[in-house]
């Protein structure tokens, strides 16, 4: 990790834990954003104005925090507007690298940058903490604007004006706190469920985060047993969009790396039609490599010291 902009140690799967054991993730440190015009974010943040070009998104496609903004960006029909590059999947000494993975792209790295550090970096020579994915960067200022990737979906969502496609709205002010309440849950539950699973570092921790886990995956089949297309109703928002990194993940690497293998997505019938059907959606499927989610998840040398890569699951209901 980075203390003072140096790289000082190896890169760990754990970034921090409780007494009991619990996996603690780390707090994004940059959250500028961007609107139409430059002016404020919606809770008053400093903002960059909306052009075409200008911004780059740095991602991994293992990582369903950085997937989640691919998403958004193709929903929002922001392909020809933010440029992307994006990081070898298997995790180095020093964090996320430009590499030469297949469907890694090296030559978008921008500043001659070798490892995503760089970017943190260059934006503050004095920055401490993880170099995490996705980061959403000015090519202008050569700064990050943002690296929390539920700030970036928004950003995305509403900050690009005319640039974006008005299609799909992730956040409609109709549902802003239903999507709200239900993002929290999901976030605890299961996006950072299973990595608390995965990372606890004590068997009352890992059972707890366990239960949560399949608790939540019992709560949204139920929620979409009564015949909705999406969480929320007819439309997709941005809790599909967080469920989904999820779910498309879970029978991949979560049930055998992070021990959440008392069932599988394959198992749940209306979470299965949920995943066939987000993946239909235009432009969804491009931003799911199963191949760097192997790679990435497997090349976790505390959890697979060996490196071996399954040759499972069998995906080819999902057209994967």
């Amino acid at each position: 990790m980075l203390v003072d902009g140096k790289w000082d140690s190896d890169w760990q799967p754990v970034q921090a834990a409780d007494k009991e054991g619990r996996f603690i993730r780390q707090v994004s440190v940059f959250r500028d954003w961007i609107t139409p015009d430059g002016s404020p974010g919606p809770g008053g943040q400093t903002a960059f104005p909306a052009e075409a070009g200008r911004y780059h998104l740095i991602v991994a496609y293992i990582c369903p925090w950085a997937s989640r903004t691919l998403m958004a960006r193709a929903l929002k029909g922001l392909e020809d507007v933010i440029s992307v590059s994006v990081v070898d999947p298997r995790l180095s000494d020093q964090g996320w690298k430009f590499g030469n993975f297949p469907g890694s792209n090296p030559e978008g790295r921008l500043i001659g940058a070798t490892y995503v550090h760089d970017f943190y970096t260059k934006s503050d020579p004095h920055v401490s903490g993880r170099a995490t994915v996705p980061v959403l960067w000015d090519k202008q200022t050569n700064r990050i604007v943002n690296n929390e990737s539920a700030d970036i979906v928004r950003i995305l969502n509403s900050g690009f004006g005319a640039l974006a496609n008005t299609q799909f709205d992730l956040c409609p002010d109709a549902l802003s706190s239903e999507i709200d309440a239900l993002n929290t849950e999901l976030y605890d539950a299961l996006n950072n469920g299973v990595y608390k699973a995965g990372f606890a570092s004590s068997q009352f921790a890992y059972e707890e985060a366990n239960e949560q886990v399949f608790a939540m995956l019992g709560h949204l089949e139920d929620r979409l047993s009564d015949g909705r297309t999406f969480l929320l109703g007819s439309e997709i928002t941005e809790c599909d969009l967080r469920a989904f990194v999820t779910l498309i993940r879970f029978d991949i690497a979560y049930v055998g790396l992070f021990k959440t293998n008392r069932r599988q997505i394959a198992d749940y019938p209306k979470l299965q039609q949920f995943l066939k059907t987000v993946l239909n959606i235009p432009g969804i499927r491009d931003t799911v490599r199963i191949d760097h989610i192997k790679a990435g998840y497997y090349s976790i040398k505390s959890l697979n010291p060996n490196g071996l890569v399954p040759t499972g699951p069998d995906l080819s209901e999902l057209g994967l």
